[in-house]
């Protein structure tokens, strides 16, 4: 129990800052590692508009990026318009990496920590890759790491054992690292979704910074409110099939039924007046409902419910409606809800250059 409580009161010398200005325009380059279709990327680099609002570009370069799984490169290549390397990590010849890198990012898979999944943890090998960000790391000897989880990273499946973050962050630490993580919602910091990460965040021991993390935005005692469903979506409602709003067509939305009293995933309706629940990737077909109804007159009836479609799922993870998927519905699912929240992700990026800079 002691060894818990330090590590817990550890954590608690975190720091806030604000994001709003930077203290330095001085670039950084990035190595961009697990990068899905760009999510985390997204937000580093900046320079998008997200529901009326303008998230100026930010002082870092991807000067590299990588994924396993050739259809969420594609995406991010289209996008970025600069190629990501479709490779396993494991199989990653590090001769393809820049000779230095300011920072570097990456989402390690988080299925197998997660509370709604199996719960293999650091036993099974996709729970080890989180080691081989450890070795890009250790070669590349970066100024400092961000690296984004699920909230089941904190526990352990039994009550003595060490969690899978208390090894992680051991093992960070281990090379050299200062390392503090942080349990951020989406939703605090103007995503219109409550999302729940860990993010754990390394400075090099010999720059001797201070670890700050972005204060929150949004919420009851904040400057904003949460940015509810409807305020992100309700415009797409009327827009269905039209050809001005992107992977938002007939064929963009998952028609697997819904069943009438049973409490299964994603068997229900999100809120209008609240941010949605988490957007995630393994539904199956399974994603949750729109708030509306196709039948006013029958609001509950399960028949006129529809599911949510690919630009809502975008909306609801803040990527902006420029940002596009050339694939199937199922596909674009998966990868927006593997993706890490642009939006939130600025926040980050910010804090941590001026934690450099400050």
């Amino acid at each position: 129990m002691a060894r818990q409580i330090s590590f817990l009161e550890e954590q608690k010398q975190e720091i806030y800052i604000s994001t709003k200005e930077l203290k330095s325009i001085k670039k950084l380059s990035v190595i961009s590692l697990f990068s899905g279709c760009g999510g985390m990327d997204l937000g580093f680099r900046g320079g998008f508009d997200f529901l009326n609002n303008s998230y100026e570009k930010n002082p870092y370069d991807i000067v590299f990026a990588s994924d396993i799984k050739q259809k969420a490169c594609d995406t991010y290549t289209h996008n970025f318009k600069h190629n990501s390397y479709c490779i396993d990590i494991r199989d990653l010849d590090y001769s393809l990496l820049p000779k230095t890198a300011d920072i570097i990012i990456g989402g390690f898979p988080c299925q197998d920590f997660s509370l709604a999944g199996k719960r293999k943890g650091l036993s099974s090998e996709r729970g080890k890759l989180y080691l081989e960000m450890k070795k890009i790391i250790e070669y590349v000897r970066p100024i400092a790491f961000v690296a984004e989880n699920v909230d089941g990273i904190r526990k352990s499946n039994l009550p003595l054992e060490l969690s899978p973050l208390e090894i992680i962050v051991e093992d960070f630490k281990n090379i050299g690292y200062k390392v503090k993580y942080k349990v951020l919602n989406a939703a605090d910091y103007g995503v219109p979704q409550n999302r729940v990460r860990v993010i754990i965040i390394g400075i090099r021991q010999d720059i001797n910074k201070t670890i700050k993390y972005p204060s929150p935005t949004h919420g009851a005692d904040k400057t904003y409110n949460h940015i509810t469903s409807k305020s992100a979506i309700d415009d797409l409602w009327f827009k269905l099939g039209s050809l001005d709003v992107k992977n938002h067509t007939q064929k963009d939305f998952s028609r697997a039924k819904f069943y009438p009293g049973k409490k299964m995933q994603g068997n229900m309706k999100i809120k209008a007046n609240s941010p949605s629940p988490t957007i995630r990737a393994e539904h199956h077909g399974n994603i949750e409902g729109h708030y509306r109804s196709l039948c006013d007159k029958e609001p509950d009836n399960v028949l006129n419910w529809r599911r949510l479609s690919v630009r809502e799922c975008a909306r609801l993870q803040s990527f902006p409606d420029d940002f596009e998927w050339d694939c199937s519905a199922s596909e674009a699912y998966k990868q927006i809800g593997n993706a890490v929240p642009p939006v939130m992700a600025w926040h980050i990026a910010r804090a941590l250059y001026n934690s450099l800079n400050n």
